[in-house]
């Protein structure tokens, strides 16, 4: 009885150990089991990618324009396809603002323990809405949250996309004044980076005043923002 209690015991704290190497897995921001991941490209150059994920609102593609459009910078754009339900046009507004949109799934929920056909439909519709607003041959997929381990990359493989992490990423909550937000973002960035940064809702004000902060301050430093697509071209030279 004893050794049978102890063999249950190791299998509990076997199968727990394993879930919690699995969270953290899906976690990791450049690390992944299967397919193709990109968090930052390797340059001596002095450039970054900026992304922003979640969207698109009118008040956040509104703001986001209004700081980008006069400094010349394009970036790339991660929306989720129920808001692209809900609000058609944004994404054709970044498109003609010379904009890069990529695939951020959509329903925007954990993509975790799902059927491989969940995957699919969730990047397939995400698809046919970012075409529908213009964009022509998207391939560039966040997950939300930065969730996978093997289900979503395969899917996202499978649709010829490209999962598409960060390096850097903004942190509204340790960093709730703009300037503490930029000054966070300028010191941790570097050659390659690819930022991440969320301005997309009511709630992201913090977001949106550090934006400029953080263009000026790149700038300052000798950066050149380009888009996602842009900085993974650097790898094809």
């Amino acid at each position: 009885m004893p050794r049978r209690r102890n063999l249950v015991i190791l299998a509990v704290a076997a199968a727990l150990l394993t879930s919690i190497g699995a969270w953290r897995i899906s976690k990791a921001r450049c690390f992944q089991l299967v397919g193709e991941m990109t968090c930052r490209v390797e340059t001596t150059q002095k450039i970054v990618a900026l992304s922003f994920d979640d969207g698109p609102t009118p008040e956040g593609v509104d703001a986001v324009l209004k700081t980008l459009e006069p400094r010349g910078i394009n970036a790339t754009f991660f929306l989720i396809g129920k808001h692209m339900e809900r609000h058609p046009g944004q994404g054709r507004r970044l498109l003609a603002a010379g904009h890069e949109l990529g695939n951020h799934t959509f329903t925007h929920t954990r993509m975790l323990g799902k059927l491989p056909s969940t995957y699919d439909e969730e990047i397939s519709k995400t698809d046919r809405l970012l075409k529908a607003e213009g964009a022509n041959n998207p391939v560039l997929f966040r997950p939300p949250f930065g969730k996978r381990l093997i289900g979503l990359p395969l899917a996202v493989d499978r649709a010829g996309y490209k999962t598409i992490m960060w390096d850097v990423e903004d942190d509204a909550e340790h960093h709730p004044r703009p300037r503490d937000y930029a000054d966070d973002i300028l010191r941790r960035v570097r050659p390659g980076s690819i930022i991440l940064m969320h301005p997309m809702y009511d709630h992201s004000q913090t977001a949106k005043d550090a934006l400029p902060l953080i263009l000026d301050g790149l700038k300052a430093k000798g950066y050149r923002v380009v888009t996602v697509g842009e900085l993974l071209a650097l790898r094809r030279r």
